[in-house]
C-alpha cells in the first residue's frame, strides 16, 4: 500500500497493547476482532480516535478548548496518515424525558417547521377548519356580550419578550394612552417604568375602558378597530365583573388571523414554536409537555389481599407503624370500618375514606393522649410522609397525560394537519412506516401550487432522513419514542444514520459493536449503510465480533492471541482470503475449525404461563415457557420480547418471589408457575460500579475474604490489625492523600482535570504501615494488581476464594485484575461478573435466571465458554431464560420463543417455539426470520 493510503502506527502501548505496529488502509471497512480483553478498543478507541481528537482539538484556541471535552495523549509513538476521528459508540442518547427519537435525529424539527409553514388548522373543540376573523366580525362577537359587561379593550404588543421596551413605551405616551398591562400589572405611562432587559414581559395597552349597552356600540366598534391597527390584527378583552354576569372566562382573545365561529374561539398564527413541546407556546399545559404525569400508584401503597390490622396499607405498617397507624385505626373505629377483613371486600366508599380522608374530627389514644384529628387520607399522609425524600418515587407511577393522550403538545397543536394527518399520526408510525408514506407523493398532491413550493426542500430532508433510519435496521421504532427507553445499539445506529445524512468526508470514524440488538435478518442492511460511509471517502474502524460483518470487511486485524495480559498483540492483519489460512481463534470458529455445540434438548414438562399480556405492541398475547430448560426468546427487532419477558414476567416475579418493593406490574395479566421456582435473578450490562472504588474483588466479596486472611497473619496479629486495616474505604490503613483510590484529581482549569497516581502511596491505596504486612510474599497492593487467573493459582489452598475465583475463570474473565476500576469493565463483562457471583453462591436448583443478550461483546471462543456456563445453571436444576440474536446462541438452545413477524406493529406475536430444529424446519410455513437462519446456522453443523 502507498503511504498516503494508510494509517500507519508505530509503538502502541496504551493499557495491554504491546508495543503494536500496524498499517490499516484509508477509506476502507475495517473489522477489529478478537477475545474480549484482547485489546480491540484500546487500539481504536483509546490510541486511534483518541489521538484523531487530540490533534483536532489542538489546533484549536486555548480560549476554545476550554469548552471542550479533552483527551489525553495515547502511549503511542507515532501516528502517521491519520485524519479528523469520530466515535460512534454504545452510550445510550439521551436520559432527559424531553428527548425523543425525533429530535435526537433533527427529524422533528423538520416536522414543526412543515406543520408550521403548510399546516391546516382544525378546531380542537369541533374539528372544523379554522377560518380567519374580519374586524367586523370581532365586533359583531363583542357586540354580543351581555348589556353591563365591564371591558377592558387590551392590544397586546409585546408577548414573553426580553428587553426593556423604552422606545414602545414612550411611543404609547406620544400615542395619548394612559395606561397599560405589563407582566399583569396595571400601570399608568405617565410613571417612571423600568423594565429588566434580561427578563421576558408581556405588554398589553389598554384601549378603553367601557360598559356593554347600546349607547356604547359605535364607540367599542371605534375601540377594536384601534386595538386591531394597533397590535396588527390582535385583541384581547377582559371582563371585570364576568362573575355576577355567570361568564365562565374573564379574559376573551380575538384576532383577524384565525377563528372558529362555532365554537368562538381565536388561534394564534403558526410558527414551529407551536410545535414544540420544550416552549409554552406548544407544550400541553397539563403535564408541561412530557406527556407523562406522575402520581402515587394504589397498588404500590395498599396490598388489597390483606386486611387493614394485618397491614393492608404497607406505608403505615411494619417499620413505620406507630402514629399514622394507631391514627388509621381510630378513624376506622369512628367509621364502621372492619379491620379485619381484606382491604379488597371493604366497600368502595370505605376504601375512598381511608384514601381520601374524612370530614370529621375522630379521637384516638397516642402515648397514653387523647388526641383529636380530621384524618387526612393515606394519600395526603404518603406525601407529607415522604415530601423531602426520594422514596416518594418508589410509590409513584408514570401515567400518560389524559389530555394529550401523551403527545405532549397543546390540543390546538395536535389539531393541525397535513395531507389529513396531524403531527402526532406522524409521531406514533413506526419509521418504516412514516417513511413510506412521506415517500407516497399521491399523499400530497392535494397541495396548493405555493405550499408544494414551500414544502418541497422540507420534505426532501425529511424523506432523506427517515430512509436513513429505515436503512440500518430501525424501522421498527417510532418518531415519537422517549430517548430514554432505546437501547445503546439502537443509539449507536441512530448517530449511524445521522453521520450518512451529514454529508461528510475524508473523516475517520470508529464504531463499537454496531449489530449489538440486531437480528441477523437486519445485519445486511447495516453492513450497506457502513458501506454508504466508506463510499463517501470515509475510514470506517468497526469493533465487532458478528460473523457476516467480519466476512464483507475489506480489512481484518485480530487482536489476541488471550486477553488481558496475554493479549495485546496483532496476531492477523490482512483480507478475508487470508484470514481462512490464518492459525487464530477467530479464523478457527469462522471456518468451522472450532465449534459452539451444546446440544442437550431436554425435555419440557413445567411451565410458566403468561396470560392476556397487552402492553407496547402485543395485544391479548399469551406464552407458555418451559422451566428446567435452556430458553431462548428471539425475534427481530422490536417483535415485543423485552415487553414480554422484562416488563411483564421479571417485575411480576420479582415481586412474588423477591418481594420487591418497586413494582410495575402489568395490568389484567395472569402468570401461573411460578411456584416452581423459588427466585428470579436478572443479569444485566448495567456497571458493577460507578466509583473508582469498586472493582471485581469488591463486587464479588472476594475482598471481605482476603482481609480476613492478611488479619490472620502473624505480623498482623503482632500489630493488632483487623481485616478493617486492609480496607481502602476506610480510615486506619489506607493511604489519606488519595483516600483509599490509589489517585488524585489536579484540576487544570481550561484543560481537563488529570487523574495522577498518588505520590505518597505510588498508586497502591494503602499506608506504608499497611504495605509491611505480607501474605505468602505479596502484600494488599500486590494482590489487588493480580489478574483473576494469577490469583486462582495463588489462593488455590483457600477454597472460599478458590470458588470464587474459579466461577470469574469459568467465565472468561481470568484476564482482568482484582483491582480494576468498574468504570473501565465493558457491559459485557459486568454482566459476567453477575454471572460468576451467582455461580460462586450456594444454589437452590429452583432459580429462574433472565438474561438479556448476554453475548453482547463476546469472541466466538467467549460465546463458547459462556453457554457452556449458562448449560450448567441448567444442569443444577434452574431455569435459564435469554433475549438473544446470536445463533450461536440460539441453536444450543432446548427451546425457543420466536416473536415477531416483523418490529413494531408489525410484531407482538408468537410465530415459532420448539426445539432450535423445529422452528428451523418450519420457517417457511411460519415467516420465521430466526428460524430462516438458524436453518443455514444447523445445516453447517451436520
Amino acid at each position: 500500500m502507498k503511504k498516503k493510503d494508510v494509517i500507519k502506527i508505530v509503538g502502541a502501548r496504551e493499557n495491554n497493547l504491546k508495543n503494536i505496529s500496524l498499517e490499516i488502509p484509508k477509506n476502507e471497512l475495517v473489522v477489529f476482532t478478537g477475545l474480549s480483553g484482547s485489546g480491540k478498543s484500546t487500539l481504536a478507541f483509546d490510541t486511534l480516535y483518541a489521538e484523531g481528537q487530540r490533534r483536532y482539538m489542538e489546533s484549536l484556541s486555548s480560549y476554545a478548548r476550554q469548552f471542550l471535552d479533552r483527551v489525553s495523549k495515547p502511549d503511542v509513538d507515532k501516528i502517521e496518515g491519520l485524519t479528523p476521528a469520530i466515535a460512534i459508540d454504545q452510550k445510550t442518547t439521551s436520559k432527559n424525558p424531553r428527548s425523543t427519537v425525533g429530535t435526537i435525529t433533527e427529524i422533528y424539527d423538520y416536522l414543526r417547521l412543515l406543520y408550521a409553514r403548510i399546516g391546516t388548522q382544525h378546531c380542537h373543540k369541533c374539528g372544523k377548519v379554522v377560518s380567519q376573523m374580519s374586524a367586523s366580525d370581532i365586533i359583531a362577537e363583542v357586540a354580543k356580550l351581555p348589556d353591563g359587561a365591564k371591558l377592558v379593550l387590551l392590544a397586546p404588543l409585546v408577548r414573553e419578550k426580553k428587553g426593556s421596551f423604552h422606545d414602545i413605551l414612550e411611543s404609547l405616551v406620544h400615542k395619548g394612552y394612559v395606561r397599560a398591562m405589563i407582566d399583569g400589572v396595571m400601570v399608568r405611562l405617565d410613571e417612571e417604568i423600568e423594565l429588566s432587559k434580561t427578563k421576558k414581559h408581556t405588554i398589553k395597552v389598554v384601549i378603553d375602558r367601557v360598559v356593554v349597552k347600546e349607547e356604547n356600540k359605535e364607540r367599542i366598534a371605534a375601540d377594536v378597530e384601534k386595538a386591531l391597527k394597533e397590535s396588527y390584527g390582535e385583541l384581547e378583552i377582559d371582563i371585570l365583573n364576568h362573575e355576577e354576569l355567570g361568564l365562565k372566562n374573564s379574559n376573551i382573545h380575538y384576532s383577524e388571523h384565525n377563528a372558529c365561529f362555532d365554537c368562538k374561539i381565536s388561534f394564534d398564527p403558526l410558527e414551529p414554536l407551536s410545535f414544540s413541546f420544550n416552549s409554552p407556546k406548544g407544550a400541553c399545559s397539563e403535564c408541561d409537555g412530557l406527556g407523562l404525569r406522575y402520581a402515587l400508584d394504589q397498588d404500590k401503597i395498599i396490598d388489597r389481599d390483606l386486611c387493614i390490622e394485618k397491614g393492608a396499607v404497607k406505608i403505615v405498617y411494619g417499620f413505620n407503624k406507630g402514629y399514622y397507624f394507631t391514627f388509621l385505626k381510630g378513624f376506622c373505629a369512628a367509621n364502621d370500618i372492619d379491620i379485619t377483613v381484606p382491604y379488597s371486600e371493604l366497600p368502595e366508599y370505605k376504601q375512598k375514606a381511608i384514601l381520601h380522608g374524612g370530614i370529621d374530627e375522630v379521637s384516638f389514644l397516642w402515648k397514653n393522649h387523647e388526641v383529636k384529628r380530621v384524618w387526612p387520607g393515606i394519600v395526603k399522609i404518603a406525601y407529607d410522609m415522604f415530601k423531602d425524600e426520594k422514596e416518594l418515587a418508589d410509590y409513584m407511577s408514570e401515567k400518560i397525560c389524559n389530555v394529550c393522550k401523551g403527545h405532549r403538545l397543546k390540543r390546538e397543536s395536535l389539531a393541525v394537519k397535513v395531507a389529513s394527518k396531524g403531527i402526532a399520526d406522524i409521531l406514533d408510525m413506526p419509521i418504516a412506516k412514516s417513511y413510506e408514506w412521506f415517500k407516497e407523493e399521491e399523499n400530497f398532491s392535494s397541495l396548493s401550487k405555493q405550499n408544494e413550493q414551500i414544502s418541497a426542500p422540507i420534505l426532501n430532508e425529511i424523506r432523506e432522513r427517515l430512509y436513513f433510519l429505515f436503512d440500518v435496521g430501525l424501522g421498527y421504532i417510532t418518531l415519537g419514542r422517549d430517548a430514554r427507553t432505546i437501547s445503546g445499539g439502537e443509539a449507536q445506529r441512530i448517530r449511524i444514520a445521522s453521520q450518512i445524512g451529514s454529508g461528510l468526508t475524508g473523516v475517520l470514524y470508529v464504531l463499537d459493536e454496531p449489530s449489538i440488538g440486531l437480528h441477523e435478518r437486519d445485519t445486511l442492511k447495516l453492513i450497506r449503510t457502513l458501506r454508504s460511509l466508506q463510499e463517501k471517502g470515509n475510514s470506517v474502524i468497526v469493533v465487532e465480533h458478528d460473523k457476516e460483518t467480519i466476512e464483507n470487511a475489506d480489512f481484518i486485524v485480530d487482536i489476541g492471541a488471550g486477553a488481558g495480559k496475554f493479549g495485546g498483540d496483532v496476531v492477523f492483519a490482512g483480507t478475508l482470503d487470508k484470514l481462512k489460512k490464518a492459525k487464530t481463534l477467530t479464523a478457527d470458529y469462522l471456518y468451522g475449525r472450532k465449534k459452539i455445540e451444546y446440544f442437550y434438548r431436554r425435555k419440557q414438562d413445567k411451565f410458566i404461563e403468561i396470560k392476556n399480556v397487552t402492553l407496547n405492541n402485543i395485544n391479548d398475547l399469551s406464552a407458555k415457557i418451559p422451566l428446567n430448560n435452556f430458553v431462548c426468546i428471539t425475534g427481530v427487532s422490536g417483535s415485543g420480547k423485552s415487553s414480554l419477558m422484562l416488563q411483564t414476567l421479571l417485575p411480576t416475579a420479582r415481586e412474588l418471589l423477591n418481594h420487591a418493593r418497586k413494582v410495575n406490574k402489568v395490568a389484567g395479566v395472569e402468570i401461573t408457575g411460578l411456584e416452581h421456582v423459588d427466585k428470579v435473578i436478572y443479569l444485566d450490562q448495567s456497571p458493577i460500579g460507578r466509583t473508582p472504588r469498586s472493582n471485581p474483588a469488591t463486587y464479588t466479596g472476594v475482598m471481605d475474604e482476603i482481609r480476613n486472611l492478611f488479619a490472620q497473619t502473624k505480623e498482623a496479629q503482632i500489630r493488632g490489625y483487623t481485616s478493617s486495616r486492609f480496607s481502602f474505604n476506610v480510615k486506619g490503613g489506607r493511604c489519606e492523600k488519595c483516600q483509599g483510590e490509589g489517585e488524585n484529581k489536579i484540576e487544570m482549569h481550561f484543560l481537563p482535570d488529570i487523574m495522577v497516581k498518588c505520590d505518597t502511596c505510588k498508586g497502591t491505596r494503602y499506608n506504608q504501615q499497611t504495605l509491611e504486612v505480607f501474605y505468602k510474599g505479596k502484600n494488599i497492593s500486590d494482590v489487588l494488581r493480580m489478574s483473576v487467573d494469577e490469583a486462582y493459582e495463588f489462593f488455590k489452598p483457600i477454597p472460599k476464594i478458590n470458588q470464587i475465583m474459579s466461577t470469574l475463570v469459568d467465565v472468561g474473565l481470568g484476564y482482568i485484575t482484582l483491582g480494576q476500576n468498574a468504570v473501565t469493565l465493558s457491559g459485557g463483562e459486568a454482566q459476567r461478573i453477575k454471572l460468576s457471583k451467582e455461580l460462586s453462591r450456594k444454589d437452590t436448583g429452583k432459580t429462574l435466571y433472565i438474561l438479556d443478550e448476554p453475548t453482547t461483546g463476546l469472541h466466538f471462543a467467549d460465546v463458547d465458554r459462556l453457554t457452556g456456563v449458562l448449560h450448567k445453571f441448567v444442569e443444577l436444576g434452574n431455569s435459564v431464560l435469554i433475549i438473544e440474536h446470536n445463533l450461536d446462541m440460539i441453536k444450543n438452545a432446548d427451546y425457543i420463543i420466536d416473536m415477531g413477524p416483523e418490529g413494531g406493529s408489525g410484531g407482538g406475536l408468537i410465530i415459532a417455539e420448539g426445539s432450535p430444529e423445529k422452528v428451523a424446519d418450519e420457517h417457511k410455513k411460519t415467516g420465521s426470520y430466526t428460524g430462516e437462519y438458524l436453518k443455514k446456522e444447523l445445516a453447517l453443523h451436520k
